[in-house]
C-alpha cells in the first residue's frame, strides 16, 4: 500500500502542477493557480498520516516506510525549486514569460549556485534522517529497524556527496576556458 501511495502522491504531484499552472497562465485565474498549487503539500501530509498508520497497525519496518520518509524529505528539500523550475519554462512556452533563468557557468556565482543546491539536497536529506529517525524509536522495541538505517545511510551519502561537489567549486572553481590567441 506505501508504495502505491508514494507512486500516486509522485503522479499527483504533477498533476497538481501541471493544473496549478494552467490555471494561471493559460486560464489567466492566478489566484485559483496558487490554490492548486497549495494542495501539493496535502500529498505529502497523506503519505506520513499512512505510513504512520501503517507503522501504528503492526506493518514491519522496512524499505517501503524508508522511501516514504525520503520521498517526504526530498519533497521538501527539492519541491519548491522544481516547482520554480517548472513555473518558469511554462510561463516561457505558454505565456510569453522570459526566458528560464540560466544558472551561472563560471567564477563565483557558479560555486554559488552549487551550495545553493546542495543546500536543498542536504535540507531534503536531513528532513528524510529525521523523519527515518523517528520511526526508527517509534519502531524500535518491536521491530526489525535495519532497512531504516540502511536509509540513514544512504542520506548521509547524499549529504556526503553534495557537500565534496559543493567545496569543490569552492577550491577549484570553473573558469572560462581561455581562447587561443
Amino acid at each position: 500500500m506505501i508504495v502505491t501511495l508514494i507512486v500516486a502522491c509522485e503522479i499527483g504531484f504533477w498533476i497538481l502542477l501541471v493544473a496549478g499552472l494552467s490555471l494561471r497562465y493559460l486560464a489567466r485565474m492566478p489566484r485559483a493557480g496558487v490554490a492548486v498549487l497549495l494542495l501539493e503539500p496535502v500529498l505529502e501530509l497523506v503519505l506520513l498520516i499512512a505510513t504512520a498508520i501503517d507503522l501504528k497497525n503492526g506493518a514491519t519496518a522496512d524499505w517501503k516506510h524508508g522511501l516514504a520518509a525520503v520521498y517526504l524529505g526530498f519533497s521538501v528539500g527539492l519541491g519548491h525549486s522544481t516547482i520554480t523550475w517548472v513555473d518558469q519554462r511554462f510561463a516561457h512556452r505558454f505565456a510569453g514569460g522570459p526566458p528560464p533563468v540560466k544558472p551561472p557557468k563560471y567564477g563565483k556565482e557558479r560555486t554559488l549556485h552549487e551550495w545553493r543546491s546542495a543546500g536543498r539536497w542536504i535540507l531534503a536529506a536531513v528532513v528524510a534522517l529525521g523523519l527515518l529517525q523517528c520511526a526508527v524509536w517509534y519502531v524500535q522495541g518491536s521491530g526489525d529497524i535495519s532497512s531504516l538505517r540502511n536509509w540513514q545511510s544512504k542520506m548521509l551519502w547524499v549529504i556526503g556527496i553534495n557537500l565534496v561537489i559543493a567545496v569543490s567549486y569552492t577550491i577549484w572553481p570553473k573558469q572560462p576556458e581561455k581562447s587561443p590567441n
